[in-house]
C-alpha cells in the first residue's frame, strides 16, 4: 500500500487521520493500522501452524502499469566532466588556455572570468542516432542507440555533501528518505531473501556524508540501504557461529523474536526497533541467498569477460555491474552503484589532473557498463531494468587553478543518461550553451530526473506520499514535477 493512498476517513490517508485525532485510539488500534501500511513488519501463523514473518517489504501494487520492475544507478562519485564526456563542445577546442569572460559558481566560490581548458578527448560519432561520444567511453559508444541523454539538468549546490543528499534524496539537508528508500516504500520487493534496496560502493570506500545517501530519513529504516559487496563475503558477520546448527539457530531467533516483540508492544511507533526484528528475519534468509547471488561460477566464461572481470582495471566495477545483473533477476529493487570513494584520487573530482583522473575511472567502468547494458538486452531484461549514470554535478569549462588541467565544480548544467525500462534510445533532450557553462535549453532540475524514474516504476511522482510531522511529504517537493516525457 503506498503513502498516498487514501482511505473512509474523509478523503485523508490513516496517517492524517491519526495526527489530526491524536490519542484517541488505543495502541493496539494504532499498531494495527500501521501494521497494515507496512510500518510495522508482521507474524502470522501459517496453515500448517508454523510462524511466518510477513515484511514490511512484501509487494505492493504500483499507482499504474510499471514499465520498469528495478532500477540500477550507476553512481560516478565526484562529478563527471560532461565536456569531457558525452557533451560534445568543439567551440571550447580553438579556447584552451584563454581566459574568456563566463559566470561560474564552484568550490572556488562565484567568477565572472576564468581561463578555458579544452576538451582533453576527441569526440566520434555512434550508432544510427549518430550521438557525439568521447574517446573516454569507447565500449559505452557502441550502445547509445538504447541511451537517453538528458544534457541540461542542473542543481542548487555545487558542494559534494549537499549536492550528493539533493542527486539521492531530493533535498540538500539530511534526514530525507533517498530515491531507493521511495522505491522501496512505494512498491516493496519481489524478493524476501535479500534486501529490496542494496548499495555497492567503490573499494577505495565510500562517498562523502556516508550512509545519509541510502538512508531512509523520517521512514521506518526496514527502507534504508543495505550496503553489499560483489566479492568475498558480502555482509560482515553474516555466517552463524561455528557448530552452531540451523535447528538451533532457528530456535534462538524464536525466541528472541518472542521477547523483541514484547518490548515493542508498548511502544508500537518505534520504526527503528520493527526494523531491527525484521533485520533477523532478513539476516537468517540472506545466510543461503546472498553467497549465492554473489556466485560467479555459475557465469560463463562469455559473460563474465563481456563485464571486464578478466581484465585487473576493470574486474572490481565488471563483479559490481554484474551482480546488479543478478540482483535484478533475483527480484531486488534498487541497486545503487558507486565508481569512487571519499577521496580524491579515487573519484570523478578532477580539481588537478583531469586527464589522469578521467582516464582511471572511465578506463574502470566503461567496458564493465557497456556489458551490462548488452547483457541485460540479451537476457530480455533491459525492458524492464531502468538504469542511470551520472555525478553529484558536472565541471566547468575554466580551469580552477592558475595552473593546470582541473574543473571545478559546476551545478549550473550537466549531462546524466538513463537506458532500459521504458526509456526511448537514441535520444538526446536539451543543452547547455556553447561552452558547457550552464543549461539553456530544456532546463531539468534534478526533481524531474527523479519524477522520471518513478514514473518509469508506475509511480505517481504527486502523488507518492508519505505522512510525517503533519505534512504529505514527496519525494519531488511540494510543487507538481512532471517527468522528462520526451525519452519515454
Amino acid at each position: 500500500m503506498t503513502g498516498h493512498l487514501k482511505t473512509d476517513f474523509c478523503g485523508r490517508t490513516r496517517r492524517e487521520f491519526l495526527w489530526e485525532a491524536g490519542a484517541g485510539f488505543t495502541g493496539l488500534a494504532l499498531s494495527g493500522m500501521m501494521a497494515q501500511d507496512g510500518f510495522l513488519a508482521k507474524q502470522t501463523v501459517a496453515a500448517d501452524g508454523v510462524s511466518e514473518f510477513v515484511s514490511p517489504m512484501a509487494p505492493k501494487r504500483p499507482h499504474f502499469t510499471p514499465k520498469a520492475k528495478a532500477v540500477i544507478f550507476l553512481f560516478m562519485y565526484g562529478g563527471p566532466s560532461h565536456v569531457d564526456t558525452f557533451d560534445y563542445k568543439p567551440d571550447l577546442y580553438p579556447l584552451d588556455g584563454k581566459t574568456i569572460e563566463v559566470k561560474t559558481f564552484g568550490r572556488g566560490g562565484r567568477k565572472n572570468e576564468g581561463r578555458v581548458v579544452g576538451p582533453k578527448w576527441k569526440f566520434k560519432q555512434y550508432g544510427e542516432s549518430g550521438k557525439w561520444v568521447s574517446d573516454l567511453f569507447p565500449h559505452l559508444g557502441s550502445t547509445v542507440d538504447d541511451v537517453s541523454f538528458l544534457h541540461s539538468l542542473y542543481a542548487e549546490s555545487p558542494i559534494h555533501g549537499s549536492a550528493m543528499l539533493m542527486m539521492n534524496s531530493g533535498q540538500i539537508l539530511s534526514g530525507h528518505p533517498c530515491l531507493g528508500s521511495w522505491t522501496t516504500y512505494g512498491l516493496g520487493s519481489e524478493n524476501q531473501n535479500l534486501p529490496g534496496f542494496v548499495v555497492m560502493l567503490d573499494n577505495s570506500g565510500g562517498p562523502i556524508s556516508g550512509a545519509k545517501n541510502w538512508s531512509s530519513g523520517y521512514m521506518p529504516a526496514a527502507y534504508q540501504g543495505t550496503v553489499l559487496r560483489a566479492s568475498g563475503t558480502p555482509i560482515h558477520d553474516l555466517k552463524p557461529p561455528a557448530g552452531m546448527t540451523d535447528r538451533v539457530q532457528r530456535k534462538l531467533l524464536d525466541r528472541l523474536r518472542e521477547k523483541n516483540e514484547a518490548h515493542l508492544a508498548p511502544r508500537h511507533d518505534n520504526s527503528e526497533l520493527a526494523a531491527r526484528i525484521a533485520s533477523y528475519e532478513l539476516a537468517y534468509k540472506m545466510q543461503q541467498h546472498a553467497p549465492e547471488a554473489v556466485d560467479f561460477s555459475q557465469e560463463t566464461e562469455a559473460t563474465q569477460k563481456l563485464y571486464g572481470l578478466d581484465n585487473p582495471q576493470t574486474q572490481d566495477f565488471g563483479q559490481k555491474c554484474l551482480l546488479a545483473r543478478r540482483l535484478v533477476e533475483r527480484g531486488v529493487r534498487f541497486i545503487q552503484v558507486y565508481s569512487g570513494g571519499n577521496h580524491n584520487d579515487h573519484n570523478w573530482d578532477a580539481h588537478g589532473d583531469l586527464e589522469f583522473n578521467h582516464n582511471k575511472h572511465a578506463g574502470e567502468t566503461d567496458l564493465p557498463i557497456a556489458g551490462l547494458i548488452k547483457d541485460l538486452k540479451q537476457r530480455n531484461l533491459l525492458d524492464e531494468t531502468l538504469i542511470i549514470w551520472g555525478g553529484e554535478f558536472g565541471r566547468q569549462p575554466t580551469a580552477e587553478y592558475a595552473k593546470g588541467a582541473g574543473r571545478d565544480h559546476n551545478s549550473f548544467g550537466f549531462t546524466m543518461w538513463m537506458a532500459g525500462g521504458g526509456i526511448k534510445g537514441g535520444t538526446s533532450v536539451g543543452s547547455t550553451d556553447e561552452l558547457g557553462s550552464s543549461a539553456v535549453e530544456e532546463r531539468m532540475h534534478v526533481k524531474r530526473l527523479h519524477a522520471t524514474v518513478l514514473n518509469q516504476l508506475g509511480l505517481d511522482p504527486n502523488s507518492l506520499s508519505y505522512f510525517y510531522g503533519g505534512l504529505d511529504r514527496k519525494l519531488v517537493g511540494v510543487e507538481a514535477v512532471e517527468p522528462v516525457r520526451q525519452i519515454i
